[in-house]
């Protein structure tokens, strides 16, 4: 019994040739430009969707203080009482074992969000970042962000 014997035939080997990969490059060139805008023209509305986002997560970790210990942080006590057994007035009477977070973000902007406790806003608590200029007041990405106005 004769084995057959396969003989290499010269068959195009596989792949894509330049003008196929060509046509790929320039359809994702185009779909990147159109992201790339997109995302360009969008960063200022980022950072204040950030600053929203952060403003709330303090919030909801407020809240939870306050059902452990039945009020929130005083003002001089500010947002570290999140992360550590705050001292002074009014005392936490069941603070820990766990931080109610791990850290205490900064806006969006580089700067510490502003704390006021019950004693500062009438009864209530107030967070706010204070936009891209840092100060109090202002308009467009210079307005204040604060928890007031999420709802």
């Amino acid at each position: 019994m004769k084995i057959l014997e396969r003989r290499p035939s010269h068959k195009r080997a596989a792949g894509f040739t330049l003008i196929e990969i060509m046509v790929v490059v320039v359809i994702l060139a185009i779909l990147g430009t159109f992201a790339v805008s997109n995302i360009i023209d969008n960063p200022d509305k980022a950072r204040v969707t950030k600053a929203q986002h952060d403003i709330r997560t303090l919030e909801s970790a407020l809240e939870m203080y306050k059902m452990d210990n039945f009020n929130y942080p005083s003002t001089d006590q500010g947002l570290r009482a999140l992360v550590e057994k705050p001292t002074g007035s009014p005392e936490p009477r069941k603070w820990g074992p766990n931080p109610y977070m791990k850290g205490i973000p900064q806006d969006p902007w580089g700067n510490d969000y502003v704390y006021l406790g019950p004693e500062d806003a009438n009864g209530g608590i107030q967070i706010l970042s204070l936009g891209a200029d840092g100060r109090q007041g202002g308009e467009g990405l210079n307005a204040d962000i604060s928890n007031k106005d999420l709802y």
